[in-house]
Order: structure tokens, then sequence, then C-alpha cells
């Protein structure tokens, strides 16, 4: 029962540092668009690299917190992401995802294992010394 508590709290901290890098680099870009003469098209390579790190970083703390069963982390933190934007674009938008939306989703939840993979083996449990 603890440990499922701990692998809890990990993916609900990966999940939040993802969302709250998501809405910080949105307020960002929206701003930048906005007050300058850039077009979204001209950004979009950089706010799809911005999403990557968020979703590597987001699986790095839950690797980290959890200090265990990095790609289990991962992987959750990764599903729990798609489905939350999954069921805001369903429910919110009315749309499914599109075939190239499915491909970006499995490689975020790739990311997102890699990240907490590293998060567990940068951990301090995990260190010898």
């Amino acid at each position: 029962m603890e440990e499922s508590k701990k692998l809890g709290s990990a993916v609900l901290y990966g999940t939040m540092t993802i969302f709250i890098f998501a809405i910080i680099s949105s307020l960002i870009f929206a701003f930048i668009l906005r007050f300058t003469s850039l077009q979204e098209s001209s950004v979009q390579y950089v706010i799809t690299a911005i999403s990557f790190v968020s979703l590597f970083i987001g699986g790095f703390i839950a690797g980290g917190k959890g200090k265990q069963k990095g790609w289990l982390l991962g992987g959750l933190t990764g599903v729990i992401y798609t489905i939350i934007i999954f069921l805001y674009q369903f429910l919110g938008l009315e749309s499914l995802f599109s075939i190239e939306q499915i491909i970006y989703y499995i490689c975020y939840i790739l990311i997102c294992m890699m990240g907490a993979i590293l998060g567990v083996n940068m951990s301090d449990k995990s260190r010898t010394n």
C-alpha cells in the first residue's frame, strides 16, 4: 500500500510539473505572438520542442520522487497527461485526436518515460556513494 501511494504521489508531482511548464510557456508565447509580428507557424517547432522538454522534465520529477520503476512512473505520467488533454479536447472542443496528434502523444509518453528513467537513476537512493 505504501509503495502505491509513493508511486501515485510521484505521478501527481510529474503531471503537475508538466502542466505548470505548459501554462508558463503558453503565456509567454501568447504574449510574444500578441505583441510582435511573429506568426504561430513560425514558432511551431519551438513550441513542439518546449512540449517535449516539459514532458521530459515532468517525467524526471516523477522518477526522482518515486525512486524506482522509472519506466512505469514515466508511462503513467505521460498517459495521465494524454488522458487529460484528450478529455479537454473531446469534451470541451468536441473533437477527437487526429493521427498526427496520436503520434505526438505516443512520443510524449516515450519522452516522459525516458525522463523518469533518468530521474530514478539520478536519485540519491540509487547512488552507491
